[in-house]
């Protein structure tokens, strides 16, 4: 028996820390096997090149030199973690997947959308999350939770805009793939939030 894969998506300061503590909660009291992981990380090495990748000392990365690197992880993380524990039947809670790849490094750095397709079908062929949760909020809400959690990443630290062009590609996702996406306005009471969160999870 297959498991699920499950990601959770959005910018800056949305709640994906808190929130993917709650699935996981609500996934295991429903009796499901739950492995929790992120993008980029997840294995040693990957979590070495998000180590690269986040490090403030790399302002200024090509980005393809980025996008290369972010899909490196991912190769990594599939083989090793998701695919296995999903063939175990095993469900899987990913913070954020290969849509913050055309997020952030389409979006946002402004990477021709064909070449990120081309990298996704290598490493990934045709698998694709079974549920994707955006959890939305303005920018400037976003970064405002963000700047007091301390010392920024190398990403927290770019301006306004790219998050703009970020989130504005999140929202486009979602509505390209309505069946596989459901958009939560976290700006909403945490409470609220997380109802939302529970009427879409497939439990």
């Amino acid at each position: 028996m297959s498991g699920r894969f499950i990601t959770v998506e959005g910018i800056e300061g949305v709640g994906k820390s808190t929130n993917m503590d709650f699935i996981h909660r609500q996934l295991r009291a429903a009796g499901k096997d739950v492995i929790v992981t992120r993008e980029p990380g997840g294995t040693p090495l990957a979590e070495a090149i998000r180590s690269l990748l986040l490090d403030p000392a790399h302002t200024g990365m090509d980005p393809l030199c980025e996008l290369q690197l972010v899909f490196a992880a991912r190769a990594e993380h599939l083989a090793k973690v998701i695919r296995p524990a999903l063939a175990a039947g095993q469900w899987v809670l990913c913070d954020r997947f290969t849509d913050a790849t055309y997020a952030y490094q389409g979006g946002g750095r402004g990477v021709d959308v064909a070449v990120i397709a081309r990298l996704e079908h290598l490493v990934q062929s045709d698998f694709r999350p079974d549920l994707t949760l955006l959890l939305d909020v303005p920018v400037e809400l976003g970064l405002s939770r963000a700047s007091q959690r301390g010392t920024l990443d190398r990403f927290e630290r770019e301006q306004v805009e790219f998050f703009e062009r970020v989130r504005q590609t999140y929202l486009d996702m979602a509505r390209a793939h309505p069946g596989r996406y459901r958009v939560i306005d976290a700006s909403q009471s945490l409470e609220a939030v997380q109802q939302s969160i529970r009427d879409y999870l497939p439990l």
